[in-house]
């Protein structure tokens, strides 16, 4: 168990890396939404174009990638969206049952599901390189590309997970340790 949770530390300790690397590129996005609106109206008034569908297009690849890589961030720092009438009322070990049966039953076999699934799509816009069909757009095969990246971080934090919650069955991790102390 314990070279299981040494993985653990080391997913965790990746994903809290993409995590804070990826929360720099909201500011990045707020600041091209910005420009856009700004430029937009300037553009207006003088007459000259300050913005392009391209510089759109990119704070929406942004806005997908902070979604995509913050995925397995979340999912870490135990902050997705959950039902709970029960689940917050019961013992934490309870709580870590639960967890690993969604983990191992639902979260794992859906992201699997969705990199199977979307494979030929994304293998199929890299073959033919896609691109916007907007004028001065971007080109979409590498955002396409990032589904598959984020349901495998996604796999992998789930395992992390599993892994904490299984440690915590087996009274080999103090729930306290778990929510709190990440090895980083």
């Amino acid at each position: 168990m314990e070279r299981l949770l040494k993985i653990s530390r080391i997913i965790d300790t990746c994903t809290e890396f993409i995590g804070r690397l990826t929360s720099w590129l909201v500011l990045v996005m707020v600041v091209l939404g910005v420009w856009n609106v700004i430029g937009r109206y300037l553009g207006r008034i003088s007459g000259n174009n300050f913005t392009s569908n391209a510089y759109i297009e990119a704070q929406w690849y942004i806005f997908d990638l902070v979604f995509f890589l913050g995925a397995a961030y979340t999912l870490k720092h135990n902050e997705h969206v959950r039902v709970d009438i029960f689940y917050s009322n019961w013992p934490r070990r309870r709580q870590a049952l639960a967890d690993l049966i969604g983990t191992l039953f639902f979260l794992i076999p859906f992201c699997i599901t969705v990199i199977v699934v979307s494979w030929d799509t994304i293998a199929a816009s890299w073959q033919i390189l896609e691109a916007s069909s907007d004028p001065d757009g971007l080109p979409r095969y590498p955002i396409k590309a990032m589904i598959i990246v984020a349901f495998v971080l996604l796999i992998f934090q789930g395992i992390s997970q599993a892994i904490k919650n299984l440690a915590i069955l087996q009274g080999r991790l103090e729930p306290q340790e778990e929510l709190h102390d990440t090895g980083l």
